[in-house]
């Protein structure tokens, strides 16, 4: 009497590791280039905190609302650029209100950027940037000769 084997003998496995990274493959990818995308948007919001800073120091220290608010505006846009992020559309608020000495200048930045040149991945759509900072007046700037 012959005996049958228990468990039936499958066939090779050759070749089902080159199968399973080719379908596995193209999901890793898209996971690399969507955390891609994530590390340059928050990058540019940081980048933008930073912008927003520069323009509000920049603002503080002018000595006239309207001056204020062009070197809040001038700096934004160098600023911007130095850092390459690039805007389709660029609001610079700055709140003078209170450009005395002592007090505090506030410069809100909203940036529409694409994430195609944001990501540089070919992503379509964009993303609205935005950024806040305030600085406060110089309060020793008339002791300085700097009053108008």
């Amino acid at each position: 009497m012959t005996r049958e084997p228990r468990c039936a003998r499958r066939g090779p496995d050759r070749g089902s590791a080159t199968a399973e990274l080719v379908l596995i493959l193209p999901a890793l990818l898209l996971m690399l280039l969507f955390l891609v995308l994530c590390y340059r948007i928050s990058d540019a919001r940081l980048r933008m905190a930073d912008v927003a800073h520069q323009a509000a120091r920049a603002a503080s220290i002018a000595r006239t609302p309207t001056q204020a608010v062009t070197d809040a505006r001038a700096t934004a846009q160098t600023a911007l650029a130095s850092a390459g992020v690039t805007c389709q559309d660029l609001t610079v608020d700055t709140d003078t209100a209170g450009l005395t000495p002592g007090a505090l200048v506030r410069v809100t930045l909203t940036c529409t950027t694409r994430l195609d040149d944001l990501a540089m991945l070919g992503t379509p759509g964009s993303a609205t940037l935005h950024a806040t900072s305030t600085s406060p007046v110089d309060i020793y700037g008339d002791q300085l000769g700097q009053a108008p």
